[in-house]
């Protein structure tokens, strides 16, 4: 309760001093409005910066029902599918089984049980695994490995596991992967025009696939995710932030987003690095896009969000979400209910 409320405190505070707010009373209008519209608490017109002067078309925004009548459907969704994206370990076999880009997996673990080569090893305290790391190194020739767990979301559970850093790192995180199953894949080598943007992490695409009720694919949206301040992930709640992408040029927009309990503040360039957004062209974005509906062919879940990475190679798919978190597509598309495809999608979630 008291994290929480600290929480509602930062949010409140982050309101208070935007500067690009809308004046008192038309704020006041306009959350009054999307409350009786959508039948809740207003909490997402705060949440979604809906209070900000350059968003005029605010009921356009998905309410937390609307979010949750699309994401829990079980028309939109099948077990079998969700099942698949969910667990990375099955996610990473099958993707490979089906020579679809995916990082190569090294090995991986169901608690203290690794994996390698078809061969088991029981490993139960950090000297160990260690040891195990070191071998794998030895084996591989990789010098990064990529650590993550199976079944988290959000960048839990991930870590970035080097030669020079191998000790520091298990010493910090080896408790968690002795006790999780995780997955450790090879390091995806990020597209050198990517890099010249944030290259301390593999910073992803997100799309968002529908397949509509005649079978056909649609990108729904799209925007990219960037770390900052030496972080290895990018994910937003872990501090990242991102940037919506123009889909029909394959280019980036002008502003960034930032989740409120970060600040909430918007930049037009990298702090890191000072690269500009805006107009900044993304390379193999059209195979990006033939790749992930290739994907769907696959898994044919009715809606995906799906994590693509631009290596030096290509798109690589790092992986897939039948609960797709909206609140960022519908920030960097200005209100997804104004989507020619989302009255189909609404419709489609209310079939029982």
């Amino acid at each position: 309760m008291k994290r929480k409320l600290m929480s509602l405190k930062k949010r409140f505070s982050v309101f208070l001093k935007d500067e690009n707010k809308k004046g008192s009373f038309q704020i006041v209008k306009e959350a009054i409005i999307f409350w009786v519209a959508k039948r809740e608490f207003p909490y997402f017109y705060f949440g979604k910066f809906l209070y900000r002067k350059d968003v005029t078309n605010y009921k356009d925004y998905l309410s937390s029902k609307e979010v949750d009548k699309i994401t829990l459907s079980k028309n939109l969704h099948h077990f079998q599918y969700a099942s698949l994206l969910r667990n990375k370990l099955a996610f990473a076999f099958y993707m490979e089984e089906n020579n679809m880009p995916v990082p190569a997996m090294i090995s991986y673990n169901l608690g203290k049980r690794f994996f390698f080569q078809s061969q088991i090893q029981m490993i139960s305290d950090k000297k160990n695994l260690i040891a195990y790391f070191e071998a794998l190194f030895t084996q591989t020739g990789q010098t990064k490995i990529f650590v993550k767990s199976i079944t988290e979301m959000g960048g839990t559970g991930s870590f970035l596991i080097t030669q020079q850093d191998l000790e520091e790192k298990i010493n910090a995180y080896g408790d968690y992967i002795l006790k999780y199953d995780c997955i450790h894949q090879e390091v995806v080598i990020q597209h050198e025009l990517i890099n010249a943007i944030y290259g301390h992490s593999v910073n992803t695409i997100r799309f968002d696939t529908y397949l509509d009720k005649n079978n056909e694919i649609h990108i729904i949206s799209a925007y990219m995710r960037f770390g900052r301040g030496g972080n290895v992930v990018d994910n937003m709640s872990a501090g990242g932030f991102y940037v919506g992408v123009d889909v029909d040029k394959g280019k980036l927009k002008s502003k960034s987003y930032l989740l409120m309990k970060y600040g909430g503040e918007q930049l037009t360039s990298h702090p890191d690095t000072g690269v500009i957004f805006k107009d900044y062209e993304i390379p193999y974005f059209e195979e990006a896009c033939e790749l992930i509906k290739k994907a769907v062919t696959h898994i044919p879940d009715r809606i995906i969000g799906w994590d693509i990475a631009i290596s030096i190679d290509g798109p690589v798919i790092i992986e897939g979400n039948d609960n797709t978190n909206l609140v960022g597509p519908d920030i960097t598309y200005g209100g997804l209910l104004k989507h020619p495809m989302f009255t189909e999608i609404m419709e489609e979630a209310a079939v029982k």
